[in-house]
């Protein structure tokens, strides 16, 4: 009896160090941590880069940036929307540069993360 307790003893305290060796090994999703969840950040930021772009063109033939609303009235992004699954986009302009920010403000909780890309096309993931 005494050595049965003691394999599964050992067994139980295999399986724990196993699990935690195996969930910090396995990359973390951005975006909240399920697959739902992860999609949309996805989403969101193919969303970002067509703001981006949008504000890329439009610099190109106006030798100055746009707001969202420009964007989307103009033509210059088919974009219709101003967010997606809980997120909720953004531009700042400035002379030398644009911000599009991604901010979610669902029910999730804890909320995922939020991005923002900038004219160097990069997207990022803000607190």
């Amino acid at each position: 009896m005494r050595s049965l307790v003691g394999l599964l003893a050992a067994l139980v305290i295999g399986y724990l160090i196993y699990r935690s060796f195996i969930m910090q090994t396995l990359p973390k999703e951005e975006g909240g941590g399920t697959p739902v969840s992860s999609i949309s950040a996805t989403g969101v930021k193919n969303d970002l880069i067509a703001i981006a772009q949008a504000e890329r063109a439009w610099f190109a033939e106006h030798g100055s940036y746009a707001s969202l609303s420009e964007l989307t009235s103009s033509g210059a992004m088919t974009m219709t929307r101003s967010g997606r699954d809980g997120y909720t986009y953004s531009v700042d302009t400035q002379a030398g540069g644009f911000t599009v920010t991604a901010r979610y403000s669902g029910p999730l909780t804890p909320p995922p993360s939020s991005f923002m890309i900038d004219q160097s096309m990069e997207v990022h993931a803000i607190p």
